[in-house]
């Protein structure tokens, strides 16, 4: 197939803006003040420039139950709208005990603590510096 193609001739190209590193960075934290208000634990935000080539953020936290997994996802993703960070997609385990939304920019990862301890992503990322996100007071 070629560009002259017709099933390219109707086929716009919508690209998104590249969100700043700054942006990136406040839609972390953002989601990591969420998880918090929603009671889950050990919550991190890691800087990942520069030794993953997928993402800026990693944000990781644990929570109780794959309900409270399922709902943080979404109301994450509804987080990532507000804020101009499309969901470029999700992942589950079978179980249910390991969440992940992706915005490109930023990844939430949402644990059941015995699952987040098998995996260790704070380890297999312990390069990267850790980024202060807790409210004041």
């Amino acid at each position: 197939m070629t560009d002259a193609d017709p099933i390219f001739d109707d086929d716009p190209i919508v690209e998104r803006p590249i969100p700043q590193r700054q942006e990136a960075e406040q839609f972390a934290i953002a989601a990591a003040k969420l998880l918090d208000d929603y009671d889950c634990a050990d919550i991190r935000v890691l800087d990942v420039r520069g030794v993953s080539p997928l993402t800026y953020y990693l944000v990781i936290a644990s929570g109780t139950s794959d309900r409270q997994l399922r709902s943080l996802t979404k109301q994450v993703a509804g987080l990532g709208e507000q804020q101009g960070f499309d969901r470029f997609g999700d992942d589950k385990d079978e179980a249910a005990t390991w969440m992940v939304a992706d915005f490109v920019e930023v990844m939430v990862h949402l644990f059941e603590p015995n699952t987040r301890g098998h995996y260790d992503l704070e380890m297999l990322w312990g390069d990267a510096p850790e980024i202060e996100w807790k409210r004041k007071g």
